[in-house]
Order: structure tokens, then C-alpha cells, then sequence
């Protein structure tokens, strides 16, 4: 394809109604929506997790505590993720990729009650002195919120969107 000056262009040529589709438009809504929800969630998180480390060495009065306080929280966030939240063990990342693959699962790996256990108890294990880090359960925050977002925009290509959430 040629321009008028004689320069060759290999892009096609925007049409006014594919800029102006309705649902190109909530697609592109639903993608920016979730990309600044998952960015402010992970801020957010980010913080948090900052703060619950403070935390945790702002409670070590005496460092023997360490040996009481960490082991107690071990035992707490591992009564409460199988009794509150199944399916928030593990770091997250494996949970995003089970999930991209798996269709008839995809809510119970990235529910919102589970992002909401996994942020609560990545924290409370950090306020415990848990080595762990919030890049793996922020993988799994970022796919379920995008992948809401698309639900709620009534977007179909989930992979996609666990993807971009991720």
C-alpha cells in the first residue's frame, strides 16, 4: 500500500466505526480498568506488606520472642487458609497458570473471597516473621482481578485476561 507522497505504509487503514465499536470500546474499558485496579491493589499491597514487616520487628522486644511468635502464626494462618480459604496455599503463581489452563475451576483458583485471604494471610505471615515474599501472591491478586473485571465487562477470553492480570 502506497501514500500519496510515495512512501510505503503496512498499516491498514483506520475505518471511523471500528474507533468508534461499542464493544471495542468497553474492551479496552474493561483492560484499563483492570490494569489500574490491579495496580493500585499491588500499591496498596505493597505497602501493607512494608508495614507488617515493621511490624513483626517492632514486637521482638526480646529476640527469644521470635521463637514463640512465628511458630503461633504458622499454626493461625494455616487453620485459617483451610478452614476460611481453601486454595490459598502456595505462592500464587502456580495457581495463576492452573488457572489459565483449567475452564471449569477458574473461579474457585480466583475468587474474590480467595484474593482477599491471600492478601490477609501473606500479610499475617509477614507480621509473624514469615520469610516470604508478596511477589507470588500478587501474581494471583493481579488474575483474579482482571479476570473479574472481564467478567463484569462480559468478556469471554479469560486466558487472556488472567494473563494480562498476572
Amino acid at each position: 500500500m502506497t501514500t500519496n507522497q510515495g512512501q510505503m505504509s503496512f498499516a491498514p487503514p483506520i475505518r471511523r466505526r471500528h474507533l468508534l465499536s461499542g464493544q471495542r470500546w468497553r474492551m479496552r474499558l474493561v483492560f484499563w480498568g483492570g490494569a489500574v485496579a490491579v495496580g493500585l491493589v499491588s500499591v496498596a499491597f505493597a505497602w501493607a506488606a512494608n508495614r507488617a514487616t515493621e511490624l513483626f520487628h517492632h514486637l521482638l522486644i526480646y529476640p527469644w520472642l521470635a521463637f514463640i511468635l512465628t511458630p503461633g502464626t504458622f499454626v493461625l494462618s494455616t487453620w485459617l487458609a483451610r478452614r476460611f480459604f481453601p486454595g490459598s496455599q502456595g505462592s500464587g503463581i502456580p495457581q495463576a497458570i492452573a488457572a489459565r489452563r483449567a475452564r471449569n475451576r477458574r473461579d474457585a483458583l480466583l475468587s474474590v473471597r480467595l484474593t482477599m485471604g491471600k492478601i490477609a494471610l501473606t500479610l499475617l505471615g509477614l507480621a509473624g516473621g514469615a520469610s516470604i515474599g508478596r511477589e507470588g501472591p500478587t501474581v494471583q491478586v493481579g488474575a483474579a482481578i482482571m479476570l473479574k473485571c472481564g467478567q463484569w465487562g462480559g468478556m469471554g477470553k479469560a486466558r487472556g485476561l488472567i494473563l494480562a492480570g498476572s
